[in-house]
């Protein structure tokens, strides 16, 4: 986590849970805003999103942990944060992905069941 940085974890906005509908249970009651400073900062970053981990790191909070000024000694450029953005809706895809296939494969068990 970059080192003037925070993570505020809340409720989801009214709009925002609207947006996620059938997708909450999936991605998790709460959802987090990541500051990478006091100006910059990514919202509405869902909480099974934020927490996933991939060979036991965190890996959205290890990727910025990687390029904190002090280490990279320089800003984030637009691609990275750009990069990071479209890192968390494919970890949103995988996790929904997860949810839908083994769906899938029971209808599929169902219907091959009625025949």
């Amino acid at each position: 986590m970059p080192s003037q940085g925070r993570i505020v974890e809340r409720a989801y906005a009214p709009d925002e849970q609207a947006s996620i509908g059938a997708a909450l249970p999936v991605l998790g009651d709460s959802t987090y805003d990541i500051y990478l400073n006091a100006r910059a900062f990514w919202r509405n970053v869902p909480a099974a999103v934020w927490n996933y981990k991939l060979g036991g790191y965190q890996v959205l909070k290890k990727w910025l942990s990687y390029r904190e000024r002090n280490i990279v000694d320089r800003p984030l450029r637009l691609s990275e944060i750009q990069h990071f953005t479209d890192t968390a809706r494919r970890i949103a895809a995988i996790l929904l992905t997860a949810i839908q296939v083994p769906e899938a494969v029971s209808a599929k068990a169902r219907n091959s069941r009625k025949q």
